[in-house]
């Protein structure tokens, strides 16, 4: 863990970094996004099409667009309002898509269930013990047999509590025989990490 920043990070920074620019990591107009967007949907059985998905920390809803198609219902969540506001615009023709303003791990909808669950670039906002209560409620909301697709930055960033490699490698510690985790496949790219994996 990042000993300069070990605390997760607030709503507000969010706010912070949006009120600044409001697409801050060009998710609209970079190719490498677009291509990791491709590589994402790609990690998904063709096949499989989901009764419920649950994307957290959707931003702008750039992901959020093509995900819809692979799913009945799909819950998109963020903690700052503005790139929300850009998402709703974005997918209004999606009527399967429900946008939603959660902080996690303290606003889990504990009261859902999916067989669909995408953590794109956002794990390691999240210190450790938050990321593992973010993850057992993950788990509990996960159906039998649905996936939970990883998809994170893997270089260092001086102000975030975790990398995407120690996120990765935390959900994988959860994989295995006798675990709640199958580790279905995956791939490590020049800069991110990708893991697909299903709820035994």
């Amino acid at each position: 863990m990042n000993s300069q920043q070990p605390n997760t990070l607030p709503p507000d920074y969010f706010e912070a970094v949006y009120r600044a620019n409001t697409d801050p990591w060009n998710f609209e107009t970079s190719p490498y996004e677009h291509a990791k967007y491709a590589d994402t949907l790609a990690a998904l059985p063709p096949e499989r099409h989901y009764a419920s998905g649950f994307e957290v920390g959707c931003s702008l809803g750039v992901l959020t667009e093509m995900l819809a198609p692979r799913c009945r219902h799909l819950l998109s969540i963020d903690v700052a309002e503005a790139p929300l506001v850009r998402a709703r615009q974005r997918c209004a023709h999606l009527p399967q898509v429900e946008f939603q303003r959660l902080t996690l791990p303290d606003d889990f909808p504990t009261d859902r269930r999916f067989d669909l669950m995408v953590l794109s670039e956002v794990g390691y906002y999240w210190a450790m013990p938050d990321l593992e209560r973010v993850a057992t409620a993950l788990l509990s909301a996960l159906q039998p047999g649905g996936h939970l697709l990883l998809v994170h930055w893997t270089p260092p960033v001086h102000d975030y509590p975790l990398t995407g490699d120690e996120v990765h490698d935390f959900f994988l510690s959860q994989a295995g025989s006798g675990a709640p985790l199958t580790h279905v496949h995956g791939h490590r790219a020049a800069q991110y990490r990708l893991d697909l994996l299903s709820k035994s």
